[in-house]
């Protein structure tokens, strides 16, 4: 090969590598350059030619600085936040129409309705425990003979129970007897009177004056109707004063008991009407009254127990059925939002509302109880407004690196919460820190310090411009000094309300 066909093979490859380089610095250029539709993207106005108003640190943009330099709380340099930037952007944000898409943004209206605090449990039949009646022998003897009863038979009132006989009411009848033979009336009176007092009932009293002769069996009957819920007395058992024989639950009404949630037991009123719809009577409803509402709550599940009266004529409600119980409650406007669309941190609860297309700003809402998919909202919307429901978590990221704060509900003296990137801690207002520091920068308005460290605010020694309550207070002050002084959280700003300088 001659040496002019290699210089001419050297050219060409040399060419070609200038080709692919323009190549690839055009297609870099384009793709700076494009913007979503195929459209071209303006040059940027210069930097220098903008107006600043401020510079912040992105982690804790609520907080603003008059000139340029490194942040206090992160190890970064402080942005600077335009005035062409858009004024708007204090309170909201813009959103372009294809990020809007992109990110497949929905709203909804917030609704007013008309809602019902009802409370929808299941509940459990029970006997009522304050319908008992508990019969008990009335002097000491022997059971000669129990009717044929067991637990759980249903008896009528006055229905035999066992027949007992009773060797001390024997002796005083017989007692009774030779007195009232006397014709002596107040004596008569007094025995008879002892009669009733040793427990014979007046009918028995009354047999004996009839026929002249004692009655030591006595038929012991129910004295209710109702189910035998414990038979204590059998046939040939000795039986004392006062012994227990028999206890009987009265039917005429039942309890229906329910373990109400803690969270929606505070509206429960005693006589609130129920509607209880049973298991055993499908497409039956049977109204019923709270009659007890249990003062202790259950520590394990977190409910209330809640007793119901409901009437039983016909005995068909029977211990241990189960079925739905509703507790009516008062019919009150709300407004309703989705759930989706509040953004809740554990300290405050948000919603994203639509000033117009591609524009939103947060609103710090206050929640009330949640209906099916909806929560209820007590302060800081209306009726008919346009709330984001879904991405709203990622305009909430750029509204907070923007440093736009929620608006607070009318009447709520509420301060915003600070951003959990922020490494400094809220000062209360009233409250006083004083620290050493060394001078920095002087103006009538403002001092720069670099500080020692504030434990109180978790605050780390750094250099931070704060504000002056007085110009008075940075007369004679110069870069380089040391001086001791106090300050307190104003808003968002931090003032120094008293400077000592210290000498060397």
């Amino acid at each position: 090969m001659s040496r002019q066909t290699i210089k001419k093979a050297i050219l060409g490859f040399f060419i070609v590598l200038a080709l692919l380089a323009v190549g690839v610095a055009a297609g870099l250029w384009w793709e700076r350059n494009r913007v979503p539709g195929g459209g071209m993207e303006m040059p940027a106005e210069s930097s220098k030619d903008r107006t600043v108003l401020y510079w912040y640190d992105p982690m804790v943009p609520t907080q603003k600085f008059d000139k340029p330099g490194k942040s206090p709380y992160m190890d970064m340099a402080l942005v600077p936040k335009y005035a062409d930037e858009g004024a708007e952007e204090s309170s909201g944000l813009s959103v372009s129409a294809q990020a809007v898409q992109a990110l497949g943004l929905r709203t909804a209206m917030v609704e007013q309705r008309d809602i019902g605090s009802n409370v929808d449990v299941l509940g459990t039949v029970q006997l009522n425990d304050r319908d008992v009646s508990i019969v008990q022998a009335r002097s000491a003897g022997f059971v000669e003979r129990v009717y044929a009863r067991a637990p759980g038979d249903v008896v009528a009132a006055g229905a035999p129970l066992a027949d007992l006989l009773l060797p001390e009411w024997v002796a005083a009848q017989r007692e009774f007897l030779a007195v009232r033979a006397l014709k002596d009336e107040s004596l008569t009176t007094a025995a008879r009177q002892r009669l009733s007092l040793l427990g014979m009932p007046a009918s028995l009293v009354a047999q004996v004056e009839r026929t002249g002769e004692p009655q030591g069996r006595y038929t012991v009957t129910f004295p209710q109707a109702g189910m035998v819920a414990e038979l204590m007395v059998r046939q040939g058992m000795t039986v004392s004063s006062g012994g227990s024989l028999v206890r009987v639950n009265g039917l005429a009404s039942v309890w229906i008991e329910a373990a109400v949630p803690e969270a929606q037991s505070g509206p429960l009123q005693l006589g609130q009407d129920a509607q209880v719809r049973l298991a055993a009577f499908p497409g039956e409803t049977l109204n019923a009254r709270v009659v007890s509402i249990l003062p202790e709550a259950n520590r394990d599940t977190r409910t209330v127990r809640v007793r119901l009266e409901l009437p039983n004529p016909t005995q068909r409600l029977k211990a241990g059925m189960s079925g739905q119980i509703v507790l009516a409650g008062r019919t009150q406007p709300a407004l309703l939002v989705p759930s989706e669309a509040v953004i809740r941190t554990g300290k405050r609860a948000l919603v994203y509302v639509v000033d117009g297309p591609g524009k939103y700003h947060p609103v710090q809402v206050q929640l009330g109880g949640e209906i099916d998919d909806r929560l209820v909202i007590q302060g800081g919307l209306t009726a008919g407004q346009q709330v984001v429901a879904s991405a709203q978590f990622l305009i909430d990221s750029e509204a907070s690196l923007r440093g736009i704060m929620p608006a607070l509900p009318p009447g709520s003296s509420a301060q915003p919460i600070a951003e959990q990137g922020s490494s400094a801690s809220a000062a209360p207002a009233s409250k006083s820190f004083t620290v050493r520091g060394v001078v920095d920068e002087v103006t009538p308005t403002e001092l720069t310090l670099t500080h020692e460290a504030v434990p109180e605010l978790k605050w780390p020694g750094m250099t931070m411009p704060f504000k002056l309550a007085n110009p008075e207070l940075a007369k004679a002050l110069k870069p380089e000094q040391q001086v001791k002084f106090t300050f307190q959280q104003q808003g968002k700003d931090f003032v120094i309300t008293a400077v000592e300088r210290i000498k060397p």
